[in-house]
């Protein structure tokens, strides 16, 4: 930042030469002040800092007249012969010194200024291609989403022209994950790669479903613990939330005039994650076996929590209880705060 903020102001070309002339007259003071304390033999003491400081402020061209005058100062005022511009050998010797090592100085703070310079040049580049990148990642998850919706369009059309009500249904229940599945992705999918609130996003996609499903005396209840996911994590917990929401929709409060889901995510013993859909419709039917249902909703949910080694559980009884319990050893970057409710 120190080296950044130099740069910027060696740029003031407007004030290059006052900066050398203004350092060159407090160097010579200092230097006159100091003469009868000091001991033979340093007559360009203060001058050396004098240089450097202008190199770094001001650029060469001024380090250049900086050198000039101390060159001429220390000459006159402070070598053998003082106030005369006669020159002994030891003398000529100590300015050519004085010279070459200020053309050492020069130089290397003008290569430093020089890669400072292509540094500032190549973060600007890297900031335009990152800048580039997201909105190219943006534009992409857009297209991707919107290419979901007219899938899903079509598969509408065509479930008009379908006659058979075993397929109309399987095509409405596609055309409706297909939905559901683009907004999920438009939602979830940060370019930056931000984690995602996932206890608040919820809310939300409990309302899109049930509004998908124009159940609206259906009243969709969220509590949940602060989890904070990333988009690849979270995409399939909120799809087998998706799954398990219709599944009430579709089953549990099928033919009901009204109805409630709770949905409940929450640490479980500091190891694991819970996540909870319950309903108060009509429950399971008799002799319901979850290993041999034939529901693709609960075949999805099933593939979906063995890939994240998870274990589903369903039970009824005055409704249906769908619980799915998550390692936290497979829930990686969860950051996990205290509890809220919605």
């Amino acid at each position: 930042m120190i080296l950044e903020t130099f740069e910027r102001w060696r740029r003031g070309r407007n004030w290059g030469y006052g900066f050398a002339i203004i350092a060159f007259i407090v160097a010579f003071a200092v230097r006159y002040g100091l003469e009868d304390l000091l001991p033979p033999g340093l007559p360009f003491l203060t001058f050396f800092p004098a240089v450097i400081l202008t190199s770094f402020f001001a650029g060469v061209g001024p380090a250049v007249l900086v050198t000039a005058l101390s060159v001429l100062a220390a000459w006159y005022f402070f070598l053998p012969q003082l106030q005369s511009f006669n020159i002994e050998s030891d003398s000529v010797i100590a300015l050519v010194l004085y010279v070459f090592i200020n053309a050492l100085i020069i130089l290397l703070v003008h290569t430093l200024n020089v890669a400072i310079e292509r540094l500032r040049e190549e973060r600007g580049k890297a900031r335009a291609l990152a800048d580039q990148s997201e909105a190219m990642f943006a534009e992409l998850q857009h297209r991707i989403s919107n290419n979901l919706q007219i899938v899903a369009a079509l598969l509408n059309l065509d479930r008009e022209r379908v006659t058979d009500r075993g397929a109309t249904k399987a095509l409405s229940d596609a055309s409706r994950r297909l939905e559901l599945i683009g907004k999920l992705h438009r939602k979830l999918y940060d370019p930056q790669g931000a984690a995602i609130d996932f206890g608040a996003f919820l809310k939300g996609l409990c309302d899109d479903i049930v509004k998908s499903w124009n159940a609206l005396d259906v009243d969709c209840l969220v509590k949940s613990v602060t989890v904070k996911l990333p988009a690849d994590q979270a995409i399939p917990i909120a799809l087998i939330a998706t799954e398990l929401i219709s599944n009430s929709l579709e089953h549990g409060l099928a033919g009901r005039p009204r109805g409630t889901i709770n949905i409940d995510l929450r640490q479980n013993g500091g190891d694991s994650l819970v996540l909870e859909v319950a309903d108060d419709g009509n429950g399971l039917p008799p002799g319901f076996d979850l290993a041999a249902t034939k529901s693709l909703g609960l075949n999805i949910v099933q593939i979906l929590t063995q890939q994240l080694a998870g274990r589903l559980e369903m039970q009824g009884g005055g409704g249906t209880i769908s619980r799915i319990v998550f390692p936290a050893r497979m829930v990686r970057s969860v950051t996990i705060a205290a509890s809220q409710s919605s």
